[in-house]
């Protein structure tokens, strides 16, 4: 599998798992949602949201790429988080939506980019206002591992919870040959 292949897959699973995670937590009340499990972030709605953060700034980051992808206009357009913890949505409704206009702009996003997209080197500042400039593609890893890492600690506040969310497998998604 080429590197496109490979983000074009990571940007499926990460859909479907956000999906999966959003249909089964909605079944969850409000206090379930926000109390305190003792995860990095909190709650469930606390890594939840984080996870939205987390996307939109690194998204933001990523529309700076000189390719300039059209794909990535809505998250221009987009207020950018103040922090990774910043409750971006009190509502867990308007968060699953949010979530899934954002996972659909990076489905599209995945489609528009190209091998030689990869390859650039990437410059942006961090949250703190420190400067960086690395590997996009390496970037890309960094942005759908630090994803799947929050799924999986969500899944387990979800456990807690007693909510089944059944198989997270990225090998749910590879084709067979």
């Amino acid at each position: 599998m080429n590197r496109i292949d490979h983000i074009r897959l990571m940007a499926s699973y990460n859909q479907w798992m956000n999906s999966r995670l959003h249909e089964v937590t909605a079944s969850l009340s409000d206090e379930a949602l926000c109390q305190e499990r003792g995860a990095f972030f909190g709650s469930i709605v606390g890594t939840l949201n984080h996870l939205l953060a987390g996307d939109i700034i690194w998204l933001q980051r990523f529309a700076r790429h000189p390719s300039r992808h059209l794909a990535l206009q809505p998250v221009r357009k987009m207020a950018a988080p103040r922090g990774l913890s910043q409750l971006l949505f009190g509502q867990f409704n308007e968060m699953s939506q949010q979530r899934a206009l954002l996972d659909q702009v990076i489905v599209e996003w995945a489609q528009a980019l190209s091998e030689a997209d990869l390859d650039i080197v990437l410059h942006y500042t961090n949250t703190a206002g420190n400067p960086f400039a690395r590997n996009f593609y390496s970037l890309l890893t960094h942005f759908f591992n630090h994803q799947t890492h929050h799924r999986g600690q969500t899944t387990t506040l979800l456990s807690q919870a007693g909510v089944d969310v059944g198989s997270t497998d990225l090998l749910n998604l590879i084709p067979t040959l």
